[in-house]
């Protein structure tokens, strides 16, 4: 199947909503995610329309891509959160320089694999709107033991920083920083 990977439209919360909470029973959510499915099940619609309108088609602080197929579904997301030089960032650290940081990667099971390319296209897509809006970098971090997602990320050019961050809610555990910038 094919996909056409765009932005999201603000009147798509439902839509926004179905995705997030399919990917929140995802397997590995506790590692890929800061939310649960509980939290995020119990939010009311108007936090999902105020989701969707924050991150839809000409919103510059915030995009959602989403990958739909030609039956309309949609197939997998992620989101680029645009963070200004000097702004702290969900980490509670200093932003150095304005950047992209990507966030809530997340492709339905029968859509995975490069056979698919949906991952890679959203990728593209992010980066692509990134760049298109002047930045020079974007970002991601993964958890230590999400290696599949490691993986990827390598493979779409993506290098790690060295920096880490504790996992929220787990100190114990890290996330890693990837980045690429527009050079590469």
């Amino acid at each position: 199947m094919t996909h056409v990977i765009r932005s999201i439209w603000p009147d798509e919360w439902r839509q926004v909503k179905e995705l997030r909470l399919d990917a929140l029973r995802d397997p590995v959510a506790h590692l890929a995610f800061l939310e649960t499915y509980e939290d995020a099940s119990a939010k009311a619609d108007g936090f999902w329309k105020e989701r969707a309108a924050g991150a839809a088609v000409g919103v510059e602080q915030r995009q959602q891509l989403v990958a739909v197929g030609e039956d309309g579904a949609w197939g997998g997301s992620v989101t680029v959160l645009v963070e200004e030089a000097g702004s702290i960032d969900p980490f509670g650290q200093v932003t150095e320089q304005s950047q992209g940081h990507l966030v809530g990667v997340f492709v339905r099971p029968e859509h995975r694999g490069s056979a698919a390319g949906v991952t890679g296209a959203l990728f593209d897509a992010a980066l692509v709107w990134s760049w298109g809006i002047g930045l020079e970098r974007v970002r991601l971090f993964v958890h230590e033991k999400n290696s599949r997602a490691e993986a990827f990320y390598r493979k779409a050019g993506f290098r790690p920083t060295g920096n880490t961050v504790p996992m929220p809610g787990d100190a114990g555990e890290l996330e890693l920083e990837f980045v690429i910038t527009r050079s590469e």
